[in-house]
C-alpha cells in the first residue's frame, strides 16, 4: 500500500533521510536496512510494521516538527523496533485490537479478556521506551532525546519550555492527587499504546542515570546471538510482571493505599503472563493460517 500512498525513502528521494537511516543501521549493526516511506498526515507520528520485512513510515507532520538531530533519534528508536522483532507482533496486536470486540473464539471472560489487553498493551509501551534507548544510542546527545519528547507532549516552541520543568512533569504526575485520581490514570493510560511523552522522557533520563547508556557505549551488551535465546513468552511475561515492579514503587496516592491491604499479585503477573503468551502464540498461528490459504487461492490468470 505504501508503494501507492507514500514517498519511498532513496538516494534521490529525502535523500539527508536515507543518510541518517544508513548512519543508525551502521551504529545499531542492523543485517539488514529495513525500507522507509514518508507519507502525507498533518500529525507528528512514526510507527513500523511489516509481517515477513518490516518497514518504517514518517509523516510529513513529524519531518515538519523535527529537525536533523531530532529525527535522527526518531529513525533509530524505529530502527530499533525492527530490529529487535516488534514490528511483526506490533502488526499482529494492531489486528488483535481491531478485533478486539469479535474474539468469541477465544476461552476467556471479559475481565480476563481485559486483563490481556492491558498487559498487551504495557508490552507495546515496554517496547516504546527499547525504541527510545535505541534511538538515543544513534544519536548520543540527551538533550537532543530530551527535546523530541518535548516536542511530542507540546509542540515546537522550544522557547517557551524548560527540559527541568518537563522532567519534574513526571514525579509530580505520579505522586499528586487522591485515590480518584490514581483511578483516572489507570483508565488513561491503559489502552494507550505509547507511554505518555513526559514519562517517556523521565525513563530515559532513569536510564542514562543508572549507568546503562554508558555501559553500552564502553561496549558492554548482549551479543545478537544472545538475543535468540529469548522468546516472545518470556517478552510478554516480562511486560506483565512490571504491573508488580510499578505497583512495588509507585507514589500514586491509590496504589499506596491498595499496597496497605496486601496483594496477590504475583500470582496474576503469572498467570496474565501465560494468558498473554498463549493469546499471541495462538493470534499468529491464526494469522499465519490465513495468510498461507490466502497464498494458495488461485489469482487471475492461474492456470
Amino acid at each position: 500500500m505504501y508503494l501507492a500512498t507514500a514517498i519511498r525513502v532513496d538516494d534521490r528521494q529525502f535523500s539527508s533521510l536515507n543518510d541518517t537511516l544508513n548512519d543508525c543501521a551502521r551504529i545499531l549493526d542492523a543485517p539488514e536496512i529495513p525500507e522507509l516511506y514518508v507519507i502525507q498526515g498533518p500529525y507528528a507520528n512514526a510507527f513500523t510494521i511489516g509481517m515477513d520485512r518490516p518497514f518504517i513510515v514518517l509523516t510529513s507532520g513529524l519531518l515538519d516538527l523535527m529537525n536533523e538531530q531530532e529525527l535522527r533519534f526518531v529513525v533509530g528508536h524505529e530502527l530499533g523496533h525492527a530490529l529487535s522483532g516488534h514490528a511483526v507482533y506490533r502488526t499482529m496486536l494492531l489486528h488483535l485490537m481491531r478485533l478486539a470486540g469479535n474474539l468469541g473464539w477465544m476461552p476467556i471472560g471479559g475481565w480476563a479478556l481485559r486483563a490481556v489487553v492491558a498487559a498487551l498493551m504495557e508490552w507495546q509501551r515496554k517496547s516504546e521506551l527499547s525504541g527510545d534507548r535505541a534511538g538515543m544510542l544513534c544519536g548520543q546527545d540527551v538533550d537532543t532525546a530530551i527535546r523530541v519528547e518535548m516536542k511530542l507532549a507540546g509542540g515546537s516552541r522550544l522557547d517557551e519550555m524548560d527540559t527541568q520543568r518537563f522532567l519534574a512533569q513526571a514525579a509530580e504526575y505520579e505522586r499528586t492527587g487522591d485515590m480518584r485520581d490514581g483511578v483516572l490514570k489507570l483508565l488513561n493510560l491503559e489502552l494507550q499504546s505509547h507511554p505518555f511523552s513526559v514519562l517517556r522522557a523521565a525513563e530515559l533520563s532513569k536510564w542514562i542515570d543508572r549507568g546503562e547508556y554508558g555501559a553500552i557505549l564502553g561496549g558492554n551488551y548482549p551479543q545478537r546471538e544472545d538475543d535468540a535465546q529469548s522468546d516472545l513468552g518470556s517478552d510478554f511475561r516480562s511486560a506483565a510482571r512490571s504491573y508488580k515492579d510499578n505497583f512495588d514503587s509507585s507514589t500514586d496516592p491509590l496504589i499506596s493505599a491498595l499496597r496497605n491491604f496486601g496483594s496477590t499479585l504475583d500470582g496474576v503477573v503469572n498467570v496474565v503472563g501465560q494468558g498473554v503468551t498463549d493469546v499471541a502464540s495462538d493470534v499468529r498461528r491464526r494469522f499465519s493460517e490465513w495468510r498461507n490459504n490466502s497464498d494458495d487461492e488461485p489469482r487471475d490468470g492461474d492456470a
